[in-house]
């Protein structure tokens, strides 16, 4: 962010009179007020604005209030600390307003109470603060212009603000984009200019720096200046750093300091720059949070605001060319070549495009959710939300605020501005609800009312709001005994069980290999393979905890090969891990596995070992009972 240099305002009398010409003639006279005043006057003109009326536009519906809020969080959660601190210093004596990029206002504190009472209720949350809505204002004009604006008393476009005056400073995204305004409004003229500016400038600073963090978690992010003292003001340059030396995002100081556009930096190696590659400055980080480094451009004093922690191999591993992630899988590579399968994924696509809903069933870790994201992405939803909760995993007395939101004050330790729920956020696209069998059964009253009517009203809210979801569900459990136990409600099984999908266990699948590969690909790793010893004994193993527990499992061999290894082997697995995996354990009297494997060795029996005639006899290929075999150790 750059403070530029304004022009103090013009006296009030030269600006009644603009404003009395403005009245008269429907004019702007040239060379009365300041220019960017006057520059945006006349757009206010140009917009057919109406300087007199009073022009409050009609505020937003409950639910798009949310909907707004919701797709701004990252801003208002960067900017809730500065608001905080500026209400605490001026919040007395006027407002701080946050808006995001279109000037709307996110968030307003201070003395709004005085402000409605002088003729501007519409300083809200939702409400639009454009130049082309409202004329000449600090929210809108800031966009407009680009950088910090101050408007005094009169120079606002409508008659209704000319007694109030207001400063503003755009904030920028880690691209350069603005992401927003910060405004400090107040009645009676700017008074100590450079002031407010000087501490609106000192906030935004602060808000750009948290949106950096929050933007580039797993990578380096760096304030810096030439001179110390400079760290933690608006003049600190911001840096992202990949641990590969790729530069990522660059704040508009940082451009200044290096002397260089932003599309020169982003993209290109760090050591050009700062001296240094990733892994060079990953490590001189963590030797502490302060420090210095020699440049090109000279000496650079820098403050470490993240930096990824990392083992000491990591940092004394050699560079590799950066690995891109495989795309998400879909339902046919999900399938693989079991056709029974595929086919339920195809019918399920279909019903879900009908707005049915679809419940998948299986083990635990048999990859329920990666096959409703790709359910979601293989409908007409897949640019729309994709919102999963697990039913299992949150608290009892917190699923209901988490599924349906509150509002503000809804109950004792709420979050101030209350919470959109997760089925607002899904709005318009996917809600997955996994584990859906341990959802509480006083919950399951309330969604059952919600799918039947599309409407949600957050905890300490009466008013209604329409949700539009596509609606997939998932669990282990049985959800018809869990019926005859009176612990699942039978009119919510109805509602949830349109399309049902089984998901096959892995020691029941035929493309383990390519199974395999595919996870090998997710982990960053497509060119690794298994050597055969390794892979007979995958094989052969019965996987009880499924795809989770195999893709731990690829996981560890990972780990533990040297970077220039492309095989993984035995040799690779752990001692505990490689126990587990060679362990031969006959399954329990009476379990499924025992009564598939006596029916297999009848029908071999049967046919006097002719596995062909055996398969056929059991309705399966000859690929699946050979690995039967060799799963059931036979």
């Amino acid at each position: 962010m750059t403070l530029t240099k304004t022009l103090q305002p013009k006296p009030l009398r030269e600006v009644r009179l603009a404003r009395e010409k403005l009245h008269l003639e429907g004019l702007v006279p040239s060379g009365v007020l300041r220019a960017e005043i006057d520059a945006s006057w006349r757009r206010s003109l140009n917009h057919g604005v109406p300087v007199s009326g009073q022009h409050e536009l009609s505020l937003q519906t409950t639910a798009s209030l949310d909907l707004l809020l919701a797709n701004n969080q990252l801003l208002i959660d960067a900017a809730m600390p500065a608001i905080d601190y500026l209400n605490q210093r001026q919040g007395k004596d006027g407002l701080i307003i946050l808006a995001n990029a279109d000037a709307t206002i996110l968030a307003v504190e201070g003395r709004a109470d005085r402000l409605k009472g002088s003729g501007v209720p519409d300083i809200t949350l939702g409400a639009c603060w454009s130049e082309a809505a409202r004329g000449t204002n600090a929210l809108g004009t800031t966009l407009v212009e680009g950088r910090p604006m101050l408007i005094d008393c009169g120079e606002h476009y409508l008659d209704r603000l000319s007694r109030f005056s207001c400063t503003s400073v755009p904030i920028h995204c880690p691209q350069g984009d603005i992401l927003g305004v910060l405004d400090l409004t107040r009645e009676g003229p700017l008074g100590r200019v450079h002031d407010s500016t000087a501490l609106l400038g000192m906030a935004v600073s602060q808000i750009e720096s948290r949106v950096f963090n929050t933007s580039y978690s797993e990578h380096i992010v760096l304030a810096f200046h030439s001179r110390c003292q400079y760290l933690e003001s608006p003049w600190q340059g911001l840096l992202a750093v990949s641990l590969s030396g790729q530069i990522l995002a660059a704040s508009g100081q940082a451009c200044q300091l290096l002397r260089a556009e932003r599309s020169a930096l982003v993209g290109q190696r760090c050591e050009a720059f700062l001296g240094l590659d990733g892994l060079q400055l990953l490590a001189r980080l963590q030797q502490g949070a302060l420090g210095s480094l020699q440049t090109a451009q000279g000496e650079f004093f820098y403050k470490t605001l993240r930096a990824p922690q990392r083992s000491p191999n990591v940092l004394t591993a050699p560079r590799t060319a950066p690995k891109t992630m495989p795309p998400a899988p879909d339902l046919e590579a999900l399938a693989g070549n079991n056709a029974r399968y595929a086919r339920a994924l195809r019918m399920a696509r279909q019903g879900l495009a009908n707005e049915l809903p679809v419940l998948l069933l299986g083990e635990t870790g048999t990859g329920k959710e990666v096959v409703a994201r790709a359910l979601h992405m293989a409908g007409s939803r897949s640019a729309k939300p994709f919102v999963a909760v697990n039913c299992a995993a949150i608290p009892e007395g917190l699923i209901e605020s988490e599924l349906f939101g509150y509002r503000e004050g809804a109950f004792t330790g709420s979050r101030r501005g209350g919470m959109i729920g997760r089925l607002q956020q899904a709005h318009g696209g996917t809600l997955f609800l996994d584990e859906i069998g341990d959802m509480p059964l006083a919950l399951q009253a309330r969604l059952l009312r919600v799918l039947q009517d599309r409407k949600v009203a957050p905890l300490g809210a009466g008013e209604e709001q329409d949700i539009d979801v596509a609606l997939i569900c998932a669990t282990h459990r049985d959800l018809k005994q869990l019926v005859l136990e009176h612990h699942f409600r039978e009119d919510l099984f109805y509602r949830v069980n349109g399309i049902s999908v089984m998901l096959p266990a892995l020691r029941e699948r035929e493309d383990f290999g390519a199974l395999i590969a595919r996870l090998l690909g997710k982990l960053q790793a497509p060119h690794v393979s298994l050597h055969p010893d390794l892979q007979a004994l995958l094989d052969g193993y019965h996987w009880p905890g499924n795809i989770r527990q195999l893709e731990m499992v690829l996981r560890t061999l990972l780990a533990m090969r040297e970077p220039d290894e492309s095989e993984l082997t035995l040799e690779h697995l752990p001692d505990s891990l490689l126990d587990d995996l060679s362990a031969s354990e006959r399954p329990p009297a009476g379990s499924i596995r025992e009564n598939e494997l006596e029916l297999i060795r009848q029908s071999l029996d049967n046919h006097q070992g002719n596995v062909s005639a055996a398969a056929e006899a059991l309705g399966i290929s000859r690929a699946t009972l050979y690995r039967k075999l060799k799963q059931l150790r036979v």
